[in-house]
């Protein structure tokens, strides 16, 4: 294992956010805030608690889910996609450096940026809403395994898109949809028989039924179906991205 290509890679993805830190971190921190004063704070305070939480509070978890998906998908894809566009991947791919180093490389810096802003918005609602964390352990423990698996996702998304616009037709049409009716600003419960049942079929709520669970104790679905789901996205997500440099697809061509 090149632990020098490791961190050289690494370092170079994780500068680029200093030298950006109104747009990778200042933004989505702002935009989330957005949400607390205007759903947490105004529309909050007029709804009743759902299972003893506070509305303001439980949305929480949903909004840092919201922001460290589309973060995780962001910073990876876009990571990927530069240097494809610029032309530099194939100094990278002929480097002696391994399929797995690059991987690492270019997956921890997206996943290491996304923990460190779901752990700035985690600190930011405090100024909003009063909350509690019943298990630690795991709320870090799906921050990061979520980053993780998401930064694939968008290291896959980096590799397919071959324009700025497919870089945002995934994160847009279909993950944001997804999140908004997952579960972040409900719970499932609360939706008709038939409803609950379709929601189900989206993946998100695994996710965000899982981190709540963390927060407060309080889930959609069974937390070992939660943490299942999502070891299941990471491991085809997996599968793809080692498909991916198996057959070379768009990256030899």
């Amino acid at each position: 294992m090149n632990f020098y290509s490791i961190r050289a890679i690494y370092l170079f993805e994780m500068s680029r956010t200093w030298r950006t830190l109104l747009q990778s971190v200042a933004t989505p921190v702002i935009s989330t805030s957005l949400y607390f004063v205007v759903f947490g704070s105004a529309i909050g305070s007029r709804m009743v608690e759902i299972d003893g939480v506070s509305y303001g509070a439980f949305i929480v978890p949903g909004l840092i889910m919201l922001t460290l998906l589309m973060q995780s998908i962001s910073n990876a894809s876009f990571g990927i996609y530069m240097p494809k566009f610029s032309g530099t991947i194939y100094e990278v791919l002929s480097a002696p450096v391994s399929y797995l180093e690059i991987l690492i490389g270019y997956v921890g810096a997206a996943a290491s940026k996304s923990v460190i802003l779901g752990l700035i918005i985690l600190i930011t609602a405090t100024f909003f809403v009063d909350y509690s964390i019943d298990h630690p352990f795991w709320m870090f423990s799906f921050l990061v395994l979520t980053s993780i698996t998401f930064s694939f996702l968008g290291f896959i998304i980096g590799i397919w898109a071959d324009g700025f616009e497919k870089l945002q037709i995934v994160p847009m049409m279909i993950v944001t949809p997804l999140v908004f009716l997952g579960g972040t600003f409900y719970s499932i419960d609360m939706l008709p028989s038939f409803w609950q049942g379709v929601t189900l079929l989206n993946p998100v709520v695994y996710l965000v039924s899982g981190f709540r669970w963390s927060f407060y104790g309080l889930s959609d679905v069974h937390i070992g179906v939660s943490i299942g789901m999502t070891l299941g996205f990471l491991a085809l997500f997996v599968a793809i991205v080692w498909w991916i440099f198996r057959t070379g697809y768009k990256l030899k061509s």
